[in-house]
């Protein structure tokens, strides 16, 4: 069997930045042990797959590890090659997906805009083995959504964060989001997530579910900017919207292939 195989860096305008996303465009699912595969030796964050599915198409997302739950890059990027290789002619292309409902995105100009369930975190106590994996420095906050948040006083905290990766592989939950104020952006971020087969993840829309909820309330506006801050660094236009939250970001198209199964 051959798949067509494209791969897009997201959240980001220029090549070898943002999350690159490998999307796999098929006419009827496959096994999950094969989808599953084919991302363990496409070994990037993440492997999107899509099929045809009455007014948008159904979505599923698998790190080289295990298929998860939502992720925001690899949906930019699917609707990214749909717009840009695959001839799709519409404003907004729904996205059906098994946990995570129906997902809008939508392209004005060159940004894409994702419209994604909100997750507020909340206060939790965290485990002193990810305070140790972290280096130890004691954060201003501790919450948990899906994943462990830690929220900490400058941009600069973040950047120092040097993780103990097998250490935080070790600490029950898929990811761990660490937080401040930014110096030229309302918020930065990074995440980490090893148990999930990614050290540090380069740019996380799934992240941002929790992040921009927060991050709205404690800055008094719905509508901001932020950086993810990783090594490849991604940039992201944001809007806090009740239950859901907006965000916006570019992709550019790196490769285009076929894979034989």
């Amino acid at each position: 069997m051959t798949i067509p195989i494209y791969q897009a860096d997201a959240f980001t305008d220029q090549l070898f930045g943002g999350n690159p996303a490998a999307i796999c465009p098929l006419t009827e699912w496959l096994p999950a042990e094969t989808m599953q595969k084919i991302a363990a030796e496409n070994n990037i964050a993440e492997t999107a797959y899509f099929v045809k599915q009455d007014d948008g198409y159904g979505l599923r997302w698998f790190t080289p590890e295990l298929e998860i739950d939502l992720c925001g890059h690899a949906t930019l990027a699917t609707a990214h090659i749909l717009f840009t290789e695959l001839g799709y002619s519409g404003a907004s292309i729904n996205f059906y997906t098994q946990k995570a409902g129906i997902l809008v995105v939508t392209k004005h100009g060159d940004k894409y805009t994702l419209d994604f369930p909100s997750r507020p975190p909340q206060t939790a106590i965290a485990p002193a083995e990810l305070l140790t994996a972290l280096g130890g420095k004691t954060p201003v906050e501790v919450l948990k959504s899906r994943d462990y948040f830690l929220v900490y006083e400058t941009e600069q905290d973040i950047r120092d964060i040097k993780p103990d990766f097998n250490l935080l592989a070790k600490v029950d939950t898929i990811g761990v989001v660490v937080t401040a104020v930014g110096d030229e952006a309302d918020f930065v971020s990074r995440f980490f997530a090893p148990a999930a087969g990614i050290n540090e993840d380069p740019v996380t829309g799934s992240a941002h579910c929790n992040l921009i909820p927060y991050w709205a309330g404690k800055l008094g506006k719905d509508k901001l900017h932020a950086y993810q801050i990783s090594s490849r660094r991604g940039e992201l236009w944001c809007e806090n919207k009740a239950d859901r939250v907006l965000m916006a970001g570019k992709a550019v198209t790196y490769l285009k292939g076929e894979i034989h199964v």
